[in-house]
């Protein structure tokens, strides 16, 4: 399988796949029935499972949602949640997705032991960018759900990445644990983590660090501090940062100052997770939908994500 390098080209693979079908936690929202309206349109879907107030959700239903949409009666954010994540759990959708709800009761739906969605240890989010300086799709993470990752959690998050990243076509997935030194120091715990991953490594990665930002996306930087030979320099396709904030701030970076396309998604639970952001445009969820179609497209190529987990961090 060549490697998907843009949006565009993983668009044509998920026209020629089935439709997903998403789930939505709250639908009450105008843009929530755009990004669906978007997604039925293109083909991506043929129907969703919406939570929320059925007569909220019909005044804003285009035409063409009405019939294809199922609505699930919930009121309030945590009943749209629950019924959303309930309706996952008894096999009626392939796809989570939040809607007009909070990430904090989004989440906690998600990752709740005995009715959630749990597959691993540790859920964690990842957004992918396509920028007019970058001829390829680069991914950020942890960005949305560790604040501050422990090296057995950062080894879990990398891995998490596996079955999007086989969806993608890309093999080995070159990782860059970004730091802001190249010197491993005890100064910066989070050198000796990227040190320590680097050494280790993790089957179907190529981990290298610690390295800046500009070395792990720049050949040329790579090159002019003479880290060439250090794996993923200059060529990174994923980016694991020592916090969330560093994570966060980059990938919103990409999108407000890098004219980046960018589509971000929740990995380590049972199906894949969209956890948008209040400001995510229509386009941004229907990237995030197309990524999602990556997950379950890598699922199927390489088996459960939570056994290549576990079989990744024995080895």
């Amino acid at each position: 399988m060549t490697a998907v390098r843009s949006f565009a080209a993983l668009r044509g693979l998920a026209r020629a796949a089935a439709p997903l079908q998403p789930v939505v936690a709250g639908g009450e929202a105008a843009e929530v029935m755009t990004a669906l309206a978007a997604m039925l349109e293109s083909g991506l879907i043929d129907g969703a499972v919406v939570t929320g107030d059925p007569e909220a959700m019909a005044s804003l239903m285009a035409p063409g949602l009405q019939g294809v949409i199922e609505v699930v009666p919930a009121f309030g954010v945590q009943d749209c949640a629950r019924a959303a994540v309930a309706a996952i759990r008894a096999g009626r959708g392939d796809v989570l997705m939040k809607g007009h709800v909070d990430s904090g009761s989004y989440l906690r739906a998600v990752v709740d032991r005995a009715d959630g969605l749990r597959d691993g240890d540790v859920l964690s989010n990842v957004t992918v960018a396509e920028m007019p300086s970058l001829g390829r799709l680069i991914a950020a993470t942890d960005n949305g759900i560790v604040p501050m990752p422990t090296l057995d959690q950062k080894r879990l998050i990398v891995c998490n990445t596996l079955p999007l990243f086989t969806g993608l076509g890309v093999r080995p997935v070159k990782v860059a644990a970004v730091c802001a030194t190249e010197k491993a120091s005890d100064a910066i715990p989070a050198t000796r983590d990227a040190e320590a991953l680097a050494r280790a490594g993790l089957p179907g990665f190529e981990i290298g660090g610690p390295m800046g930002y500009d070395v792990a996306v720049s050949p040329e930087a790579a090159q002019i501090k003479g880290l060439q030979d250090m794996p993923a320099a200059g060529a990174a396709d994923l980016l694991l940062f020592p916090t969330i904030d560093a994570a966060n701030a980059v990938a919103k970076a990409w999108k407000f100052h890098g004219q980046a396309k960018t589509g971000s998604i929740v990995l380590g639970a049972r199906v894949p997770v969209l956890l948008n952001s209040r400001s995510d445009s229509a386009a941004r969820r229907v990237n995030a939908l197309l990524l999602a179609g990556a997950v379950l497209r890598g699922h199927t190529l390489a088996g459960s994500g939570g056994a290549r987990q576990r079989a990744a961090l024995e080895l």
